[in-house]
């Protein structure tokens, strides 16, 4: 089995499982991991996704050289854009929330399928690289655009235009993960996070991770007015006293939290 799926109530974990290979992205596990995100995303029982890989060592090296090596036509499949073929698509596509817990390196596409999550939590076993340029391959799932409007342009240009690794520390200061945990805290901070995330409505969680994507990617005038149009569709349709019931919850809530 290329990637195990365990379930902590509405918490899917999804974990890549090529640890004697640094679970490198072999075309078997791609596809492999395609369809458990479409499966994972049709189920619902499950709120929210942690994804992982096995073992200390790597969340995944990226694309399997080893097997592009032997023969390059499986480029052709690696650039594949469908979801039933591509990883990071089935990733993105996925409409309930996903925490990457990165336990080890994420490197060239293992970067591209961690920046697929919509939260980044790390080891300090962690550590990112984009080699594309150091193997003379181009990205083609996102990392030349995504990289820059997360850490800046300048940052990026130094990652992708040196192939240096920065460690999970180095991450975390220029804003590539959201916290950096202890390697026995990783699963289960990540859990405890997508509990949080599961105890929204999911129609709501669904909705929210759209708009904030869909609007991410237009020019901030255009997002706002996306925003606009869908509030007024939706809050259109809420019943008041589900919202008096829902604040009254989220008060007690911050109160446990204080």
């Amino acid at each position: 089995m290329l990637v195990k799926i365990e379930r902590h109530g509405a918490v899917a974990v999804v974990t890549l499982n090529r640890p004697e290979a640094m679970n490198a992205l072999s075309g078997a596990l791609r596809t492999e991991l395609a369809q458990v995100m479409r499966d994972v995303d049709a189920d619902d029982d499950v709120r929210t996704v942690v994804l992982t890989g096995a073992g200390e060592r790597a969340f995944t090296a990226g694309l399997d050289l080893k097997e592009l090596g032997a023969d390059t036509s499986k480029l052709g499949d690696a650039n594949a854009t469908e979801a039933t073929r591509n990883p990071v698509k089935a990733v993105e596509e996925c409409r309930k929330p996903v925490i990457g817990a990165i336990n080890g390196v994420a490197i060239t596409g293992g970067f591209e399928l961690a920046l697929a999550c919509d939260v980044l939590i790390a080891s300090e076993n962690a550590r990112f690289a984009d080699t594309h340029a150091r193997v003379g391959i181009m990205p083609g799932w996102g990392l030349s655009q995504k990289l820059s409007r997360i850490i800046g342009v300048s940052r990026a240009k130094e990652l992708s235009l040196t192939g240096n690794f920065i460690d999970a520390a180095q991450a975390l200061a220029w804003g590539l993960v959201n916290r950096v945990v202890a390697p026995a805290d990783l699963l289960p901070t990540a859990i405890a996070l997508a509990q949080d995330m599961a105890s929204i409505e999911p129609r709501m969680a669904s909705a929210y991770k759209q708009l904030i994507d869909d609007g991410y990617a237009l020019p901030f005038g255009e997002a706002l007015a996306l925003e606009g149009q869908v509030s007024k569709a939706m809050n259109g349709k809420v019943d008041a006293s589900e919202v008096e019931a829902r604040r009254l919850a989220v008060i007690a809530r911050g109160r446990s939290q204080g």
